[in-house]
Protein backbone atom coordinates (compact mmCIF):
# COMPACT_ATOMS: atom_id res chain seq x y z
CA UNK A 1 0.00 0.00 0.00
CA UNK A 2 2.45 2.68 0.83
CA UNK A 3 4.59 2.25 -2.22
CA UNK A 4 1.21 2.41 -4.74
CA UNK A 5 0.88 5.90 -2.45
CA UNK A 6 4.64 6.74 -3.38
CA UNK A 7 4.29 6.20 -7.11
CA UNK A 8 0.90 7.64 -7.14
CA UNK A 9 2.62 11.04 -5.86
CA UNK A 10 5.60 10.50 -8.36
CA UNK A 11 2.99 10.52 -10.91
CA UNK A 12 1.30 13.21 -9.67
CA UNK A 13 4.55 15.55 -9.26
CA UNK A 14 5.44 14.20 -13.29
CA UNK A 15 1.91 15.48 -14.28
CA UNK A 16 2.06 18.45 -12.46
CA UNK A 17 5.60 19.39 -14.04
CA UNK A 18 4.69 18.14 -17.91
CA UNK A 19 1.15 20.37 -17.36
CA UNK A 20 3.34 23.93 -16.26
CA UNK A 21 5.63 23.50 -18.70
CA UNK A 22 3.50 22.25 -21.62
CA UNK A 23 -0.30 23.56 -20.97
CA UNK A 24 -0.03 26.12 -18.41
CA UNK A 25 -3.24 24.94 -16.69
CA UNK A 26 -2.86 26.78 -13.45
CA UNK A 27 -5.66 25.53 -11.36
CA UNK A 28 -5.52 21.82 -12.57
CA UNK A 29 -1.94 22.01 -12.12
CA UNK A 30 -1.82 23.18 -8.49
CA UNK A 31 -4.05 20.39 -7.51
CA UNK A 32 -1.90 17.85 -8.60
CA UNK A 33 1.00 19.42 -6.89
CA UNK A 34 -0.78 19.85 -3.60
CA UNK A 35 -2.18 15.88 -3.92
CA UNK A 36 1.29 15.08 -4.43
CA UNK A 37 2.99 16.82 -2.06
CA UNK A 38 0.34 15.61 0.31
CA UNK A 39 1.09 11.93 -0.11
CA UNK A 40 4.81 12.53 -0.02
CA UNK A 41 4.03 13.92 3.48
CA UNK A 42 1.78 11.48 4.04
CA UNK A 43 4.72 8.46 2.84
CA UNK A 44 7.15 9.88 4.90
CA UNK A 45 5.43 10.51 8.41
CA UNK A 46 3.57 7.03 8.72
CA UNK A 47 6.29 4.98 7.06
CA UNK A 48 10.14 4.61 7.36
CA UNK A 49 10.81 7.08 4.59
CA UNK A 50 11.92 6.84 1.22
Amino acid sequence: MRSLLYIIAVVLVIGWALGFFVYSASGLIHILLVIAVIAILLRLIGGKGV
